[in-house]
């Protein structure tokens, strides 16, 4: 026998609140109609569900036990409708996020954190990859948004690309090296020393070729390349080999991994930090709200960056 849980639901109401009207008004629904679904609940059964004559009302043992069924079923459909809602404002969720290794280890890991810590209820999967591979995981469906550096010419017309923050690379070094008691830095300072190369797959080793190239230094001895930030960040802390990274990634890096960017100009990016998604895909709701927080992160790190460079120009 299959019974209708809204009948039991109703049932249960009634049981609480002690009566035929008290439940109905408790459910916004008329007393005629509450006590029609009663009755047809009791057909269903072949049992009466409350005692004859009986004032206040008074279930049945029969009675009693399918409210009791009732009470749970309306605690589990009030659970779900809560989770529903928290989807649909992006409060609960899975995002599949992958980016570029340096940024996403230098910088965006570090907002993922700040992000679940006021919205645990959101899984977050993370990979790495660079454009091709990224773009490719967006349109078949692995992938919901890619977090990359990109000029507006590279955005493929079936996607979306949404800027977060201005290319800016420098000559990264631990926060000891020699040429840190340096003023100005010149292309002879830097000349003995060797060089930290990015994964060659990854932008970031063309920006050295080209960053070096414009200060005059084609050509330079590379003692360590490919690796993860961890492990550049390692290499750097325990020689005095030099690399070329996003000022964001040393900007946030200097307290934890002692990196420091040396005073010297380089060439910058013409490419811009942001996010990647696919135009024909139904993003899920916590994706707008980690965007929203992405974008207020991100803007408050340029604020703290812009301030840092006025108060180092003063001083100098």
């Amino acid at each position: 026998m299959k019974l209708d849980s809204e009948h039991l639901e109703i049932l249960a109401m009634i049981v609480d609140k002690g009566g035929l009207t008290e439940g109905a008004e408790a459910l916004g629904k008329s007393q005629p109609s509450v006590s029609r679904t009663m009755a047809l609940l009791e057909d269903r059964i072949g049992a009466a569900l409350f005692e004859p004559g009986k004032r206040p009302l008074r279930p049945t043992e029969l009675g009693e036990s399918l409210a009791r069924i009732g009470a749970r079923i309306h605690a589990l459909n009030a659970e779900a409708s809560a989770l529903v809602q928290s989807y649909r404002k992006g409060h609960t969720g899975r995002l599949r996020i992958a980016g570029t290794p340096i940024f996403m280890d230098g910088v965006v890991s570090t907002l993922i954190a700040d992000f679940q810590m006021r919205h645990p209820e959101v899984q977050i999967a993370q990979s790495y990859g660079y454009f091709d591979q990224l773009a490719a995981s967006l349109r078949n469906g692995t992938l919901d948004v890619a977090i990359l550096p990109l000029h507006p010419s590279m955005v493929p017309a079936d996607m979306r690309f949404v800027p977060l923050l201005a290319g800016r690379n420098v000559i990264a070094c631990r926060a000891g090296h020699p040429l840190m008691r340096r003023g100005a830095v010149t292309l002879a300072d830097i000349e003995p020393y060797p060089w930290i190369a990015p994964p060659p797959d990854s932008p970031l080793y063309r920006d050295l070729q080209r960053a070096l190239k414009s200060i005059g230094k084609e050509d330079f001895k590379v003692s360590f390349s490919g690796g993860t930030l961890a492990s550049i960040n390692s290499v750097l802390a325990r020689s005095d080999a030099l690399t070329v990274l996003p000022y964001s990634v040393v900007f946030l890096s200097r307290k934890s991994a002692g990196l420091e960017a040396l005073g010297i100009k380089i060439e910058h990016p013409d490419r811009q930090l942001g996010f990647l998604t696919h135009e024909a895909a139904t993003p899920p709701p916590a994706l707008r709200r980690f965007a929203d927080f992405l974008t207020d992160e991100f803007n408050l790190l340029e604020a703290r960056i812009q301030h840092e460079s006025q108060v180092t120009r003063r001083r100098g």
